[in-house]
Formats: C-alpha cells, structure tokens, sequence
C-alpha cells in the first residue's frame, strides 16, 4: 500500500495525510494520552504504551496517518493489510484500522469520524481489499457507537484479549460495496 494523497472533510477544517517524521513524537503523545483518558491504562510507562510511541518503527511498515486541525495534528491512526507485522486481526482481503487516537481535548469534534471514513476511502482503491477491520475497547463505548453509527458491524467470535492483559477488544467490521 501506499498513498501520496490527502484527504479532506466537506468543510475544509480538517486534512488527512501521511505523518512525516516531524509528527511521530505527536502521534504517539496523542495515542497514549487517549488510552490513558479512556481507562485502559492508568501506568504512563506501562509496555504497550511504550509500544505505541514507536511511531518511527511502525511507519516504516505501515501507513501512519494524522488529521490536522488549523495545521496541528490532533488525531492519527495507522493502516495495515494481512500478513503486515502490525496487523492484529487482519484477515486476507481486510485493512485494519490500529491504533486511531484523537486528542482527548478535541474528542467528539469529528476528527475520528473523518479518520474512519477516510480509511475506508483508502480501502476501496486497495485492490483485494474488500473488508475493513478494526478492534476497540470493550467499555469504549464513545467509538463502539461511532463505528456502529457508520455501518461497522461486531465480530464477537473474533474478539480478542491484549496478551498479558485483562484488557477485552472487540472486533468490527464493515464489508465494502
């Protein structure tokens, strides 16, 4: 995959394109400090939150993606296909949404609407793709009801546990015209 696009939202307020190196220390800000303010982490320093700061690793083999907001990135999410080392539950013919963070000062601001509908844009001029796949908190109830509102449909028999972790993901799916 690879993309040199940007996205847009109808009113122009919002772009999304790929990070660049200048982003990645705010990619994995925004994405701890949104795990953090949705409770399923409360230790800063715990592993996978050390995991999720890799930014520089991750974009090197994925698409990681932020939204800008008045030229500041306020949300992100990273994009991979089956078989990628970051996939988590990517299935032949799925790209997965990982890790989508918006900033917890501008959450419900759109910002994660737009992130989704964007990776779905991508997905349909993915050859071979025909699934889009992600997880999410069990609790979150916020994005549960964000990707249920935009046709996601719950995969309980795919659900899945963070390894070493009480922490129960659940998986959505939306299959593409």
């Amino acid at each position: 995959m690879s993309l040199n696009e940007h996205f847009r939202i109808t009113d122009g307020a919002l772009r999304i394109e790929l990070a660049s190196e200048a982003d990645y220390e705010r990619v994995g800000d925004i994405t701890v400090d949104a795990y953090l303010h949705a409770g399923h982490f409360d230790d800063p320093e715990h592993e996978y939150l050390q995991f999720v700061r890799k930014v520089d690793a991750r974009a090197q083999e994925a698409e990681v993606y932020v939204a800008r907001r008045d030229g500041r990135a306020i949300a992100s999410m990273t994009l991979v296909t089956f078989g990628n080392g970051y996939a988590d539950i990517a299935l032949e013919g799925e790209l997965e949404i990982r890790m989508l963070s918006v900033d917890p000062s501008v959450q419900r601001s759109g910002a994660g609407r737009a992130m989704v509908q964007a990776a779905i844009d991508r997905a349909r001029r993915e050859p071979g793709v025909h699934t889009v796949s992600l997880t999410t908190g069990q609790d979150w109830t916020a994005a549960r009801a964000l990707y249920e509102s935009m046709g996601f449909v719950r995969r309980e028999e795919r659900d899945w546990y963070v390894p070493n972790t009480d922490i129960l993901l659940i998986v959505y799916t939306l299959e593409l015209d």
